[in-house]
């Protein structure tokens, strides 16, 4: 019988499972997840979730019941031991499973502090799991002290929900201002004052020197000498895509595990998909952190083990709720050399950005239409009229007739 295991049960990896099935794939489908819980959506654990808000269940990307009517099988809160790329195999445990096709979503882990800097001190949190969200939520009571190593989205979600319990929260970023790496200066000032405005402290251009504390985080040390105190400590400074598995079996690995335009990997047989991956992307081995591209890699994988031969496009788009602002964000911003700013009219406001006046991207606060056409635009690769685009009076769903 034909098999197909999966690697990883997070977005992509369930994704790639329902879409075979979509798809028709008749033989057996294995999903493999480190963590005990079902898969799950990760974008609600730093908001809704860590809010209190939203319920684990709702976290679940399918019923229950899906995974036994589609005949995908779930092996849960288990570690994969090896792979066997000759023998296609791949060993859980003491089960050895044997594969015709095996597709890695083995996903990213986040950059913890070195602990030469007291990042493994109790009280030191980082936000990518279930159980990191539930460790961190019993320290968010009002009145406590909460400073954020990080100034990017994970970073400024977490300040906001400690902002709205009633938490004094500062945030440290190292770099001259929050969201540099993702983002135009235009954005960053935006949520710096959205943070400020909501009492929260933004440090820009600000180095950590360690963590205070002989068991327990009880404080900062700034570059500058400062010291800030502390009840706890999120460090949100980046992920890591988990390649060691791949790496064991002797997988050629190039800012992630290196895939061809279709997904595959250099072994036969072998895929990959989402945040573990990279792929040919202007030139070079390119590696994209969102929903949006885990399921769409994820499918694609899967269309191709079923034959399209399909190279991958990316369309990427994200989103972060930070207090009462929504962020829609269409397309990459890389490159850009040019920004028109569209508002703000009341509270929405959006920024574009061009490379060599063609549209790249959109990042779009409180204005879902801005986002909505600008994915439409970039999608279809037309730029529109800039100067439209930035008058306020502007229909921009006429845009899209031009």
């Amino acid at each position: 019988m034909q098999q197909v295991v999966i690697v990883g049960a997070g977005q992509a990896g369930a994704a790639a499972a329902a879409k075979l099935r979509a798809l028709g794939y008749a033989g057996a489908i294995t999903l493999i997840g480190a963590e005990a819980a079902p898969p799950y959506q990760r974008p609600p654990l730093s908001k809704a979730y860590l809010l209190g808000e939203m319920e684990e269940a709702r976290l679940w990307l399918r019923a229950p019941e899906f995974w036994d009517e589609a005949q995908i099988t779930l092996k849960l809160g288990a570690a994969v031991t090896a792979i066997d790329t000759t023998a296609q195999t791949v060993r859980v445990g003491d089960e050895v499973l044997g594969y015709d096709a095996l597709i890695l979503t083995t996903g990213s882990t986040p950059r913890r502090l070195p602990a030469d800097v007291g990042g493994d001190l109790a009280g030191v949190y980082v936000v990518r799991s279930l159980a990191d969200v539930d460790a961190m939520r019993p320290e968010f009571v009002a009145g406590r002290r909460l400073v954020i190593i990080g100034g990017g989205y994970i970073g400024l979600e977490g300040a906001a929900v400690g902002r709205k319990l009633g938490l004094e929260v500062s945030v440290i970023e190292m770099a001259p201002r929050i969201l540099q790496r993702v983002a135009a200066p235009e954005t960053s000032s935006y949520f710096r004052k959205l943070h400020e405005d909501h009492g929260a402290v933004i440090m820009e251009s600000t180095g950590l020197d360690r963590l205070l504390g002989e068991t327990h985080v009880t404080g900062v040390r700034l570059k500058d000498g400062r010291d800030l105190p502390a009840d706890f400590v999120i460090a949100g400074v980046g992920i890591t895509p988990n390649t060691a598995e791949a790496a064991a079996a002797g997988i050629v690995l190039d800012n992630g595990i290196r895939t061809d335009a279709q997904g595959r990997t250099s072994a036969p047989n072998v895929w990959a998909s989402g945040d573990c991956a990279s792929f040919p992307l202007n030139g070079a081995q390119a590696r994209l952190e969102s929903v949006s591209h885990a399921i769409d890699h994820a499918e694609l994988v899967a269309e191709n083990i079923m034959g399209a031969a399909r190279d991958y496009v990316p369309a990427p788009w994200f989103w972060s709720d930070q207090y009462d602002t929504k962020l829609q964000i269409a397309g990459l911003n890389t490159g850009y050399d040019q920004i028109v700013t569209r508002g703000p009219v009341g509270d929405a406001v959006s920024f574009w950005y061009l490379k060599a006046g063609v549209l790249l991207a959109v990042d779009a606060m409180n204005d879902s239409r801005a986002y909505m056409v600008g994915k439409r635009l970039i999608e279809s690769g037309r730029t529109p009229d800039m100067a439209q685009v930035a008058n306020p009076a502007t229909d921009l769903k006429a845009l899209l007739k031009a």
